[in-house]
């Protein structure tokens, strides 16, 4: 098989996913460098109708969102699996400046995401 880690697909289907292809695209690079990102961690895949996929709210047009890879660092520091980082990244939390954390990230908020990541590991 690949070696690529993979989520269940526990998204909303009404949340866009982008295929390694277009993944590539966007960051201006290959696929097989968007699998080695996988691979190493620094984003999370799906496999959505045979595919595999990520989150298109993983990305600006400058490239990931900002503290993505770190606040996933922590996550799997912290002994979160693929599913329950996506999990949480998507979760509805009013506390947090744009209502989930992946997009607190999306709105410079990624130090509030961070902190918030490290206090779930104690």
């Amino acid at each position: 098989m690949s070696g690529i880690p993979v989520a269940e697909d526990i998204l909303d289907t009404a949340i866009a996913v982008l295929p390694l292809t277009e993944v590539a695209t966007v960051l201006g690079t290959s696929t097989n460098k968007v699998r080695q990102m996988l691979r190493d961690g620094q984003l999370i895949a799906v496999r959505r109708r045979g595919e595999l996929c990520v989150p298109g709210d993983f990305f600006v047009k400058d490239g990931v969102v900002k503290g993505l890879t770190g606040t996933i660092t922590v996550l799997a520091d912290s002994g979160f699996s693929r599913t329950e980082m996506l999990r949480w990244l998507f979760a509805e939390d009013d506390t947090l400046p744009g209502s989930t954390p992946i997009n607190a990230l999306r709105t410079s908020h990624g130090t509030e995401v961070k902190r918030r990541a490290q206090a779930m590991a104690f």
